[in-house]
């Protein structure tokens, strides 16, 4: 296993630690029970070193590869530590990622750490799912570019503990600007949908400050 995969497990458990507490209602007896462990396992953390995002070398070419299609098992990441998608982040949504030929696919089902009114899905957890889904197809389109404008209509209430399918593509590409179309399901129901701008930069300018991995 290596260390990649080793951080996944531990942020995988972390999440579903992180829900069941939101979750379940512990007594004042359980609540202290939790203090001793949890400052070992934060002492350990905080003795670690600092962690500096990497980017891999990748070709344009290679960033259109990014999202798996449909067929395949294998499970892409562009930034492991992303709040959506990322596998290492114990805080995120632990969505998965997928294409359905040009079509951006992010598969997640939302816990109770993530509830707005009581048995709703927060606003702007969708938002973020939602934004993250259209920036799959700029990776599928084989370009770099920043969320200029996002419009969302929330077309019913999202659910809490049931399988999500977001849903993306490309409607239009003028010069610089992207105008991308997304949709949310929920029991075939449409329970979102958004259209926004993006602005697409250059990948050398954009990708200079991050550190290479070796």
């Amino acid at each position: 296993m290596t260390n990649e995969q080793r951080r996944a497990e531990v942020a995988a458990r972390l999440r579903a630690l992180g829900q069941d507490f939101v979750a379940r209602s512990l007594s004042d007896e359980q609540l202290d029970a939790l203090l001793v462990p949890l400052g070992q396992l934060t002492e350990i953390v905080g003795s670690a070193g600092a962690r500096v995002r990497s980017f891999p070398k990748l070709n344009l070419a290679d960033f259109k590869m990014a999202v798996p299609r449909e067929e395949s098992a294998e499970h892409h990441q562009l930034f492991t530590d992303s709040f959506v998608s990322g596998l290492t982040n114990p805080l995120g949504l632990g969505a998965s990622l997928r294409r359905e030929g040009d079509v951006a696919v992010m598969d997640v089902t939302l816990g109770r750490a993530f509830e707005g009114a009581p048995g709703r899905a927060h606003g702007g957890v969708v938002a973020a799912l939602i934004d993250e889904t259209m920036g799959l197809v700029l990776a599928i389109h084989g370009v770099l570019a920043f969320t200029g404008q996002l419009d969302i209509t929330y077309l019913a209430p999202t659910p809490i503990g049931e399988a999500l399918s977001a849903r993306a593509w490309l409607s239009r590409h003028a010069h610089r600007k992207l105008f991308v179309e997304a949709s949310v399901r929920a029991n075939d129901v449409d329970v979102a949908k958004a259209s926004a701008l993006f602005i697409a930069v250059d990948p050398t300018k954009f990708l200079q400050h991050l550190v290479p991995e070796p």
